[in-house]
């Protein structure tokens, strides 16, 4: 199998998205990446990032391949486990403090920094409307989230997102309870759950 095709069945495995470091994996030289896209084939859409020309990009996805420690969470986080009817204006996404990575100046970003043994907390998976992998966080750290940053959270997303968690029939307040204690705002919760219970 010549070059070209290796690229191109690696292309079909990964949903329509490769990397330079994939194709390096292969033993292919990266210049036929260049080759690909002067075919027609594919193009860049960041640095060593590349999709297949009739894919459609998936920033959730493309996201996470550039940022690879960003965890969506927050308002984005509340979306996806549909806490929140809302498209998220900004991806809101939390890495490890310390960790730097190119989006950090793109303003439809926000990022939020966390200590290592806090950023791994809750990490789970969901699918995206197109069909690829992402990392975010439980629903239980989700809640823990915007409860801490409540301030930044407009106060009608905020009730909305805290009703439907109650209203769940797959909450855990167990785990949800095991999450505040590790933030440290035990009180806080129980406070909203009382109310809306």
């Amino acid at each position: 199998m010549n070059d070209s095709l290796k690229v191109k069945e690696l292309l079909k495995l990964n949903k329509g998205i490769i990397t330079t470091r994939d194709v390096e994996s292969l033993g292919v030289h990266r210049k036929i990446l260049n080759r690909l896209i002067e075919e027609g084939i594919i193009e860049r859409i960041a640095s060593g990032i590349y999709i297949a020309i009739e894919a459609i990009e998936d920033t959730y996805f493309t996201t996470q391949v550039i940022c690879k420690k960003g965890i969506f969470s927050h308002e984005t986080a509340l979306y996806f486990h549909d806490l929140s009817d809302r498209t998220p204006i900004k991806y809101q996404l939390t890495i490890p403090s310390g960790y730097n990575t190119k989006l950090l100046k793109d303003k439809k970003y926000k990022f939020f920094y966390m200590k290592q043994e806090l950023y791994e907390l809750g990490i789970t998976e969901t699918v995206t409307p197109y069909g690829k992998t992402i990392k975010l966080y439980d629903i239980e750290r989700t809640i823990c989230d915007i409860v801490r940053n409540k301030s930044k959270i407009e106060s009608t997303l905020f009730v909305d997102a805290m009703q439907r968690y109650v209203e769940r029939k797959d909450r855990d307040f167990i785990k949800l309870n095991e999450y505040a204690e590790k933030f440290k705002i035990e009180e806080e919760i129980r406070k909203y759950i009382e109310v809306l219970l």
